[in-house]
Order: structure tokens, then sequence, then C-alpha cells
């Protein structure tokens, strides 16, 4: 007599866990990928998701899909080019310096807010992102002056980030 291998996993205490609270394990699990992604003659460059929600303590890790283009995840903040700062005040910014096509970078988001962050050579494009971690009360930013129009256009709105999770960038246009 052969035991269907689900009954033996189910038994086992593997899929049970996994049913019953997949949110704790996302938070506890592996980090959440965010692509970087190209057409084929570069006129296009992307994040996908453009815009996602996440809890405290989550990392996110961004894998460049791209294979004709390098690219950065680099948080808006002085440190990174005297770019302005739209992250937390209290919060590390990062820069995963050029990332190669397969390569990534990960970052673990301690600090509740909201963080836009933007790819150096293609800001310009509106290769941007927004992260959105926990529930923050301060969502508006003062520094639009010195962002390309492009960039400030592509940011997906808090709400609609808060409302649906992930906005993919197909969605955001």
């Amino acid at each position: 007599m052969s035991i269907p291998r689900r009954t033996v996993l189910l038994a086992a205490g593997v899929i049970a866990p996994v049913l019953i609270a997949p949110s704790r394990l996302l938070r506890a699990g592996a980090a959440i990928e965010v692509a970087m992604q190209g057409n084929l003659n570069g006129g296009y460059v992307w994040f996908d998701p453009i815009g996602l929600h996440i809890m405290p303590g989550q990392t996110v890790r961004w894998f460049n899909h791209d294979p004709g283009n390098a690219h950065t995840a680099t948080a808006y903040h002085p440190t990174n080019y005297q770019r302005p700062r739209r992250i937390p005040e209290t919060a590390q910014p990062w820069d995963s310096d050029y990332l190669m096509p397969g390569e990534t970078f990960s970052f673990t988001f301690e600090k509740e807010g909201v963080y836009d962050y933007f790819c150096v050579p293609h800001e310009q494009a509106g290769m941007v992102g927004r992260i959105v971690v926990g529930s923050p009360k301060d969502t508006a930013w003062k520094n639009d002056a010195d962002l390309p129009k492009a960039a400030l256009n592509a940011f997906p709105s808090v709400h609609d980030i808060l409302a649906r999770g992930r906005i993919h960038a197909e969605m955001a246009q």
C-alpha cells in the first residue's frame, strides 16, 4: 500500500503551518523580491513591483533581471549622491552599487515609514520605487524640487500601496 506524499507531509507538520499562518511565515521567511528590468533596446527600465508594503524587520532583495543594463537600488538620502532624504529620519540609507545582470542586493527595513529609492543611471528615466514599512503616520515629502519629473510621476501613492500591498510596474502607468 502506498501513502500519498501529501498525507505524509501533512502528518509531519510540513504543509499545515504553511496553510494556517502564511503571513507569519512571510515575515520570518525569505526576502521579498523586487525585479530590475528593461526592454530589449534599453529605452524603458523599471522596478517591479514599483510599490511594496512590508512589515518592520522584513528584507527586500533586488534582482537584476535585465540582460542589457546594470542597475542600482539606492535610497534617496544626502549620503547617496547628495540626493534629497526621502526615507525616515532615523532609518539607515542603502546603496547597492551597480548590479550586473543576474546579481542581487538585499536590505532589511527596521524602521516604520516610507522609503523612496532610485536607480542611479536611470533616475532621469523614472526608474524609482517606493516601499511602505508598517503603518507610517507621516507620508508626505516636502522635498520634491530636486527630483526629475519622470521620477516624481512614477511613484505610486502611499494610499494605493497600503490598499493593494504591491503595485506592479504596469499598474502604475
